[in-house]
């Protein structure tokens, strides 16, 4: 899935473009201000706005010499829209679910990278760190199970590739404090979808 622009990824072309520009606003714009925020000319807004004040998507307030537009959220296809805008949040929510449901849940999921940094598109990997809890070894049959379980929950429920690093507690926090570039981007930009956040696994550890 394309994370950076996810209603354009699904509805492609100029009506795609002016469909996430209402999403993300609340606010009445004027058709100018549509073309622009969508990257597209004002005879191409022009074209495609009416279509969607005619199903609704759209509500139109004219205020002459001006036409205002703004996202029909009580609509249910707009409501949609809404929700596709918000694919990233949505499945930073639902990695947590999935890691809680396991057998063996982590101690801590953290994703970093692109995604993370909200730069994803339908090309990059989920990168994640999931850390084992106490008395968990690496090799413990359930664990790995799970590891993969949820990898593969979580390609289902992005569509992109997944990268997982185990580690444990102290290892976690021993590699944040040498500060290798992997893990000062773990540290700058991590998302911790599930359990203990990263100042709270080094409060664990030196407990």
């Amino acid at each position: 899935m394309d994370f950076v622009h996810p209603v354009q990824a699904v509805i492609p072309g100029t009506q795609g473009r002016v469909l996430a520009v209402l999403a993300e606003t609340t606010a009445e714009l004027n058709l100018r201000t549509v073309a622009r925020l969508a990257d597209v000319s004002p005879a191409q807004a022009s074209r495609v706005l009416p279509g969607l004040v005619e199903l609704g998507l759209v509500d139109r307030r004219e205020v002459p010499p001006s036409s205002l537009f703004q996202l029909n959220r009580t609509n249910l296809t707009a409501s949609l829209v809404v929700e596709l805008s918000r694919s990233r949040d949505l499945a930073l929510e639902a990695m947590g679910a999935a890691a809680a449901e396991l057998s063996v849940p982590p101690a801590s999921v953290i994703i970093f990278g692109s995604f993370a940094r909200r730069e994803a598109d339908r090309h990059s990997d989920i990168d994640a760190v999931m850390v084992r809890p106490d008395g968990i070894d690496a090799d413990d049959d359930t664990w790995t199970a799970g590891v993969e379980q949820w990898r593969e929950t979580v390609r289902a429920i992005t569509g992109n590739a997944v990268e997982v690093i185990e580690t444990d507690r102290a290892e976690t926090v021993g590699k944040l404090a040498r500060k290798q570039q992997l893990w000062r981007d773990v540290a700058r930009d991590g998302v911790v979808v599930h359990g203990a956040t990263l100042d709270r696994l080094g409060t664990t550890v030196n407990a």
